[in-house]
């Protein structure tokens, strides 16, 4: 589609000049054009000698003077003619899916952060555009039928940055998800159980636990399965785990607690001994909500009858 008719359509509604149909494309939610200068009034220079439009010099004492257009009868027969011609397919150009067709070489993070970003992006214009819209966008207003008509056009435009809000945070939450479940094939776990009562054993992890997302992780596999009752074996447990001055074990307990997940670790003697750790496993020993011990048995036991 030529800008031109995009002109004839403003022209048809009031008489401007060149700048002024510049400031209303900027301003407006509906025209598709950066609103160039050259590409403006080269437009008007044809259609003038297409006899589209006329221009009149309006002289000013303080000012240049100024040339405003004028839509023509045959301008306003060439305009009505486009409008009644086939609707054309919408055209569809989003930079950020070509970035995204390329986006598996990325990490989990990096991935994460580009959505992030793209997700940022979109909410910023979603809100520009509502206020926009908000404090009028310039549109002719000549009776109530074509108010409603550009009314649905602001509609149409946000509902694009709606949809595509949804959709990026979509992917965003499917992309979490899919995370921890690769992240829960990677670890040997099975569910057990013992009378009314079921429990989920991690015996190994390929990548061992160390964040409070790792915690979490852990929560929602047993929530998944309908228990309350986790029992660790040390090989799913990272090294950092057992140094205090990290926090992990702290920060990953703290979370078993707050989702009242109960929970034992089968961690050797030698493990539990080391430095300021052996503190902590003392202490554990009076909560009702994480403990250490060095059998399987007797951590079951635990987990099952008190």
């Amino acid at each position: 589609m030529s800008i031109q008719y995009a002109l004839l359509g403003l022209l048809s509604w009031r008489s401007a000049t060149g700048y002024e149909l510049k400031k209303i494309i900027e301003e407006s939610s509906t025209m598709y054009w950066s609103g160039n200068n050259n590409q403006i009034y080269k437009s008007l220079v044809q259609m003038l000698d297409e006899g589209l439009v006329t221009n009149e010099i309006q002289h000013q004492e303080s000012t240049p003077s100024k040339k405003i257009y004028s839509i023509t009868e045959k301008g306003l027969a060439s305009l009505r003619e486009w409008v009644l011609s086939e609707p054309e397919t919408p055209e569809f150009k989003n930079i950020f899916l070509v970035q995204l067709a390329w986006a598996d070489q990325l990490s989990n993070e990096e991935l994460n952060e580009l959505f992030i970003q793209y997700e940022s992006r979109i909410s910023m214009q979603l809100a520009f555009q509502q206020e926009k819209i908000r404090r009028g966008i310039p549109s002719p207003h000549r009776n109530e039928r074509e108010t409603f008509l550009w009314d649905k056009i602001s509609e149409n435009l946000l509902s694009f940055y709606q949809n595509e809000l949804k959709w990026v945070q979509k992917i965003r939450k499917d992309l979490s998800e899919r995370k921890q479940i690769e992240e829960r094939t990677m670890m040997n776990f099975k569910i057990n159980e013992n009378g009314t009562k079921k429990y989920i054993e991690v015996i190994f992890a390929e990548s061992p636990f160390s964040t409070e997302e790792d915690a979490v992780n852990l929560v929602a596999l047993c929530k998944e399965n309908e228990s309350n009752l986790l029992l660790l074996h040390s090989q799913a447990i990272s090294e950092d785990f057992f140094k205090l001055r990290t926090g992990v074990a702290g920060q990953m307990i703290q979370k078993w607690i707050n989702y009242h997940v109960k929970t034992a670790a089968v961690i050797p003697k030698e493990m539990v001994n080391q430095g300021r750790f052996k503190e902590m496993a003392l202490e554990s020993k009076k909560s009702n909500h994480f403990r250490m011990f060095e059998t399987r048995d007797d951590a079951e036991n635990w987990l099952l009858h008190e």
